[in-house]
């Protein structure tokens, strides 16, 4: 790579991070008021060539991942570091600073986009693959980046300590999850043309197994 190509490369890249600025906030606030249209969006630009998609927000993994990042960001801020960085035992050996611990966030919380998005592709009797997976995971990477907010936001919360703090921790973690349960059967239904029983068994059933996938893999790094 000759030096002009590298200066189109660096163009094009500062170009990229600086339309986060523009882009995320619309992703944010159209997740927020429209959760469903935001999944629907996702899946009609997942028809589109791959130049095409996204075009006026951001996609549905970078703004997960950039909304781990904020809520991380905030953490340090307000609480420090998470023990997990200056833990040494079992697997916390292998998390050493935060871009290993952001690293473990995304992980822990695409369980819940990857664990829906199976559920929904076995509910339809399709094979389970690469090609009917990605659709439905994209969709839920929307939900599921104002879900990972509504949860850091009430770790931090509870970390702060106080007797407030603690109660609107907790408040905003149940919330959230009710948040996050009402749209998943909402989705289910939607898509399944099911009755609104079944899509609560399906949407209950998906978050209870990425829940407790969470807990063992956090538990992990303990």
């Amino acid at each position: 790579m000759n030096f002009f190509n590298l200066l189109q490369s660096l163009d094009e890249l500062l170009y990229e991070v600086m339309s986060w600025l523009v882009f995320y906030p619309i992703t944010l606030w159209r997740t927020l008021v429209h959760p469903l249209k935001m999944m629907d969006y996702s899946d009609v630009e997942q028809g589109d060539v791959a130049d095409q998609q996204y075009t006026d927000t951001l996609s549905p993994p970078l703004f997960l991942l950039l909304s781990l990042i904020l809520v991380h960001a905030a953490e340090i801020a307000l609480v420090g570091n998470d023990a997990v960085i200056t833990s040494k035992v079992g697997l916390a050996a292998f998390v050493s600073n935060n871009t290993d611990l952001i690293i473990l966030r995304i992980v822990s919380f695409s369980l819940f986009p990857v664990m829906l998005a199976t559920r929904m592709v076995r509910a339809q009797k399709l094979q389970v693959n690469r090609d009917t997976l990605r659709a439905p995971f994209y969709s839920q990477c929307y939900v599921a980046a104002v879900l990972a907010m509504m949860l850091g936001g009430a770790v931090i919360l509870v970390k702060l300590a106080h007797d407030w703090s603690v109660l609107a921790g907790g408040a905003l973690a149940l919330f959230g999850l009710l948040w996050f349960g009402f749209l998943q059967t909402a989705w289910f239904n939607q898509h399944l043309k099911c009755g609104r029983l079944r899509a609560f068994g399906h949407a209950s059933r998906a978050m209870v197994e990425s829940l407790v996938a969470m807990f063992v893999l956090s538990s992990l790094f303990r």
